[in-house]
């Protein structure tokens, strides 16, 4: 019997897969022979995680965290609980491809469900249930909450879309074995860091306009002053001889004269990589451009 690897369970704006063989190449070597410690203090998606834990048999241990509670809620029940949550997703998927021919009616059961969700009242499991269910059905797998840390995406277009993937949900349980998934500010993480640590930092993009912006993932904006505390953190670790990547926006792309990560992250190594927005409105709007990908370490 094939054993299934895992791979993210949540469409995600802004998932990593398609920058993994930037990201691959930019790894010191150390990280393919020695024991290391990977750890992904904004994990959202986990694209980057899952490839780690899929691909690198020298992993000591992963530690993840994200200060999304309803994501991390969902890694913990997944982790801890897959049977019954595949029993709760079955049951949605079943009720909501029931509706498939009749658009009113799974309007109606979709905003029941996310109205259910924004109430925070559920059971962890039913919690984490809504969360992947609002994620398969929405716009776009788009995540986003206004200031009152209520979920506001409308519904999507799809007409019977996988909920409940069993297989793969099954396998991100058995991944997540190796796992510490923790909630909170991101730089408590480095309590974790061990002699050979690599972190991976794929935080809230600063957006490339005024209309772009997509950092309403958690009621807290991720503002310019958050993107500075992210550099001086990095600078600590730097200090302290522990491996880095970060990703973001290329500003630079949109405004020539916008030197923002070229002189905040001046002390280190930038590289432009190619990527491709799949999420806007305006369908001409997606398409191909470039991203940063900032570390501390060259590949030797």
């Amino acid at each position: 019997m094939t054993v299934k690897i895992a791979k993210p369970f949540l469409k995600w704006a802004g998932g990593k897969t398609q920058l993994i063989n930037d990201i691959e190449k930019t790894i010191p070597s150390k990280f393919l022979k020695d024991k290391f410690i990977f750890i992904e203090p904004f994990v959202g998606s986990g694209a980057v995680l899952f490839w780690v834990l899929n691909n690198f048999s020298n992993l000591q241990k992963a530690v993840i965290n994200d200060i999304n509670k309803d994501l991390i809620n969902t890694y913990k029940v997944i982790a801890s609980k897959p049977q019954e949550l595949i029993t709760k997703l079955e049951l949605l998927e079943n009720e909501f491809h029931a509706l498939a021919d009749n658009d009113e009616d799974k309007k109606e059961y979709y905003y029941k469900k996310r109205e259910l969700f924004n109430t925070r009242k559920e059971q962890k499991i039913d919690q984490a249930s809504l969360f992947i269910f609002l994620n398969r059905t929405c716009f776009n797998g788009l995540y986003r909450v206004n200031r009152k840390n209520e979920y506001n995406v409308p519904m999507g277009s799809y007409k019977r879309p996988t909920i409940c993937d069993k297989e793969n949900i099954l396998a991100v349980s058995n991944a997540l074995k190796k796992v510490e998934i923790l909630c909170g500010d991101y730089e408590e993480t480095i309590k974790y860091a061990g002699p050979n640590t690599l972190f991976y930092f794929d935080p809230p993009y600063k957006p490339l306009s005024e209309t772009s912006s997509f950092n309403s993932y958690a009621k807290e904006d991720f503002n310019d002053e958050e993107q500075i505390r992210l550099r001086d953190f990095c600078k600590k670790l730097d200090s302290l001889n522990y491996s880095w990547i970060v990703s973001n926006s290329d500003v630079k792309g949109k405004d020539i004269d916008n030197n923002f990560f070229d002189d905040l992250y001046s002390d280190f190594i930038i590289q432009r990589v190619d990527a491709r927005r799949s999420i806007n409105a305006n369908p001409e709007k997606r398409g191909s451009l470039k991203e940063l990908l900032i570390t501390n370490q060259l590949n030797d």
